[in-house]
């Protein structure tokens, strides 16, 4: 398990995620300007997934041999999964956690970019074995 993670592949999947992470990132502070956090943070993961599969199918898993359609069935459930983690990772921390702490200053910041960090890994391994095999 853990050569998967050493891999030259999951250092483009670094790359090609965190370029993702930053749309997602990005976009949920301008839909914020529209929304509340909770369905920013939806919308956001929205935005960040379609250019993780574009990102992910061009750079990370080219050898692929399912159809794009097969793929982006695959590659919604495995986020599915994950968009469950960055929702339950962000409200946890924006409502609960880090108010208990203190934290006052960039609260919604903190608790998006954690939720957006955490399935990394998870997500890495799902593309690999469902998404893009």
């Amino acid at each position: 398990m853990i050569k998967h993670f050493l891999s030259k592949q999951f250092m483009i999947f670094l790359l090609t995620g965190g370029t993702a992470a930053t749309v997602n990132f990005g976009s949920r502070i301008l839909y914020s300007q529209r929304f509340d956090f909770s369905i920013a943070v939806i919308l956001a993961y929205i935005t960040g997934m379609i250019t993780a599969f574009v990102l992910a199918k061009l750079f990370v898993f080219r050898k692929s041999q399912q159809s794009v359609h097969r793929s982006a069935l695959f590659f919604m459930l495995v986020n599915l999964v994950a968009v469950f983690q960055t929702w339950g990772i962000s409200m946890g921390l924006a409502h609960y956690l880090l108010p208990y702490l203190g934290v006052t200053l960039y609260v919604q910041e903190i608790a998006h970019a954690t939720g957006v960090a955490v399935p990394v890994f998870t997500s890495y391994i799902g593309h690999k074995h469902w998404s893009f095999r």
